[in-house]
């Protein structure tokens, strides 16, 4: 993958955007795979992030999917998704690397000044837990089903969704998503405050369009304050706990027990873990 170039190829989009109202709406359009992400996918987000950070028509952002999941985890068909090196130092290096330079594109979604509102139906799994996470306000079908299930195959959650299931839900409930694996429920996630309105889904749409259509509607400058403001306090050491999640999912990426997580995972069979 260039990740020098600045455009996206017909027919190789992993987002669209869309705007009008007010309103910039981002939205996961492969949903013959589920919405799986990619390095690519990281790359279109950053590209999708500069165009709106200065886009006057911009007032809110919505994020949305296509299909019946918003994002099932990563995908692991997609090309470009290992990453090489001449010794097992320098593939963990250059893991980390690439984990950092996946983080500065998210951050820059993450930190727009405009409001982000996330529309979250069916599996929310892996990284699109954590991408649904770097929203503002998270609205969910009542069929969405999250969960950060990378423990079970072998590497750390590494775009620091369960940093931000600290900040909203508490150190113990990001330790028990973290650590087991588990899934949890749209009513569920609502009562931790990882969701803050939980609908039908013939209802999800309207409902987000809807809230981020509100924001819009209000003053621009308060609203970006406003936002600034709340995220200063809540992200209080966040940048650097990013820099040891970058390390912890390149030691964990090149690690055999990874090897052996997803080996195990695509013969249907369980994992042998042995911490190497």
């Amino acid at each position: 993958m260039d990740t020098l170039d600045q455009t996206v190829p017909e027919g190789e989009e992993r987002l669209t955007l869309r705007v009008g109202d007010g309103i910039a709406t981002v939205t996961l359009c492969r949903p013959e795979k589920l919405n799986g992400w990619s390095w690519e996918a990281s790359r279109q987000l950053g590209l999708i992030a500069d165009r709106i950070r200065f886009d006057e028509r911009v007032r809110a952002v919505l994020l949305r999917a296509e299909g019946r999941a918003f994002c099932a985890g990563i995908d692991v068909t997609a090309p470009g998704g290992a990453i090489t090196g001449r010794s097992a130092a320098e593939r963990t290096e250059n893991y980390a690397e690439g984990v950092r330079w996946a983080h500065e594109r998210f951050a820059a979604f993450a930190r727009l000044p405009q409001p982000v509102v996330a529309a979250v139906q069916g599996y929310c799994l892996g990284f699109g837990f954590e991408l649904a996470l770097m929203a503002d306000i998270r609205l969910a079908a009542d069929d969405a089903v999250f969960a950060l299930p990378e423990t079970g195959v072998g590497v750390a959650v590494d775009a620091g969704g369960d940093l931000r299931i600290a900040r909203e839900a508490g150190a113990g409930w990001a330790k028990y998503l973290a650590l087991t694996g588990r899934r949890i429920d749209a009513a569920t996630a609502e009562r931790l405050g990882l969701v803050q309105r939980v609908t039908a889904p013939g209802e999800l749409a309207e409902t987000a369009y809807e809230t981020a259509a509100a924001i819009a509607a209000n003053a621009p400058l308060a609203v970006r304050a406003v936002k600034r403001s709340i995220d200063a306090f809540a992200d209080r050491g966040l940048a650097d706990a990013l820099d040891r999640t970058a390390f912890a999912a390149a030691l964990t990426l090149t690690s055999e027990d990874a090897r052996e997580g997803y080996a195990a995972k695509a013969a249907r069979r369980p994992p042998r873990f042995e911490g190497r």
